[in-house]
């Protein structure tokens, strides 16, 4: 089933030969030169039925045109105090490369908190990373290493992990929901560590109700994984909450913030943050920077991930104190405001 189908490729691309011009545009950011590899993301995401793979991708291309999604690399959150905290509190960043050439994508989900800004931030903030790796990134590994790029491993270091992530959990979804309609089989490998009891006991109930795709590509690892990990990348990019077993937090490294790819300092963010604020140069004769988030419509998530979120909620609640939690994410809200 994940072995590419010629004849489906084929059908899908006659059937965006067909589509309007404004998402043909939008499709070059998307495909980077790439059209086919594409094709066969939207496929897999889809179990190689063109027909719902095909209209994935439209109402993808449509939510790029509606949010704008091709010129938010020129949107800097500004001014650098917000997108400082939007970083501080999601920590998320490239630690290297693998041997085979993809990025490494660290993520503290345990130590984030996602309260230092409105939730737009956040959104736009990882809505760039998705944009930037796939129009920056993955086109120079692909250059570098001779050989076409197009998907990343993802490390989550759970430490710090409490109850408390109830809080941001329907942001989560959101984020995550973006994802999986809008950036299909873009991450090769998930790779989980410094996994506490709570995730461990929630991870057991959890996991069924995941697709066996997913399933698949998700590997918790004992520890801080540093010896499974160094089997497939180099020490040099491995990210620094795994380097000493143990460590105890995703905020600190042997080295600093040079080692620390979750820090605004670290060449990674510079490099983002300065490419985004020459994009907005390029475009201000066309309209002028203003602070504030960039607003993109948010999907709603499918049943699964309704009732995924739902089950960890659930699980959460069972360990112990509930004060300061909230009983229900219903009345979370999500719109910034």
């Amino acid at each position: 089933m994940g072995i590419p189908d010629p004849e489906a490729i084929k059908q899908f691309q006659l059937l965006m030969e067909e589509v309007d011009e404004p998402l043909k545009n939008t499709f070059e950011n998307v495909h980077q030169g790439y059209p086919n590899e594409t094709f066969v993301r939207f496929l897999k995401a889809r179990d190689w039925n063109v027909g719902k793979a095909h209209k994935m991708l439209v109402d993808c291309l449509q939510w790029r045109i509606d949010s704008e999604i091709d010129n938010i690399l020129a949107k800097p959150i500004i001014p650098t105090d917000i997108y400082r905290a939007v970083r501080d509190s999601y920590l998320l960043g490239l630690s290297g490369y693998s041997k085979e050439g993809l990025p490494v994508i660290a993520v503290g989900l345990g130590l984030s908190t996602f309260d230092k800004a409105s939730v737009n931030y956040y959104v736009q903030s990882h809505i760039q990373m998705n944009e930037y790796r796939d129009r920056v990134v993955l086109p120079s590994a692909t250059k570098k290493y001779g050989k076409y790029i197009g998907t990343c491993v993802k490390v989550f270091d759970m430490t710090g992990l409490r109850l408390s992530a109830l809080n941001y959990i329907k942001l989560l979804t959101v984020i995550s929901t973006i994802d999986d309609l809008n950036y299909p089989e873009k991450t090769d490998t998930y790779y989980i560590v410094n996994v506490p009891y709570i995730f461990s006991a929630c991870w057991k109930v959890v996991k069924p109700l995941l697709q066996e795709r997913t399933r698949r590509k998700i590997q918790v690892l004992q520890g801080s994984g540093k010896d499974e990990l160094l089997k497939i990348m180099d020490y040099s990019s491995l990210p620094h909450f795994c380097r000493k077993q143990g460590s105890g937090s995703s905020r600190n490294s042997e080295n600093g913030q040079t080692s620390n790819c979750f820090y605004l300092d670290h060449p990674f963010h510079l490099e983002l943050y300065n490419f985004v604020k020459q994009q907005a140069i390029r475009m201000e004769c066309v309209a002028p920077i203003k602070q504030g988030s960039f607003h993109v419509n948010f999907p709603e998530p499918n049943p699964e991930d309704a009732e995924i979120a739902k089950t960890i909620e659930t699980e959460f609640h069972k360990f112990g104190n509930h004060n300061g939690i909230p009983k229900s994410l219903n009345g979370l809200r999500v719109n910034g405001s």
